[in-house]
C-alpha cells in the first residue's frame, strides 16, 4: 500500500530533478541567463544544486519500495 505514494514521489522528484538539470544546460550552452536579475553563477550553482538534490530524493524514494 505504501509502494504508490513512494513510486509517485520519486516519480515527481526525479523528473523534476532532470528537467531543471537539463534547462540549465540548455540556459547555459546558449548564453542566457539561468535566472533574472542574478548573478551567472550564483543561479547555476543553486540551480544545479537543487536539480541534484531532486534527483537523488527520487532516488532514495524509488529505492525504498
Amino acid at each position: 500500500m505504501e509502494s504508490g505514494p513512494a513510486i509517485f514521489a520519486g516519480a515527481v522528484f526525479a523528473l523534476f530533478g532532470a528537467g531543471l538539470l537539463a534547462w540549465t544546460g540548455t540556459r547555459l550552452r546558449h548564453r542566457e541567463p539561468v535566472g533574472l536579475d542574478v548573478s551567472r553563477v550564483a543561479s547555476t550553482a543553486l540551480a544545479s544544486v537543487a536539480a541534484t538534490v531532486a534527483l537523488t530524493l527520487g532516488g532514495y524514494c524509488l529505492t525504498r519500495l
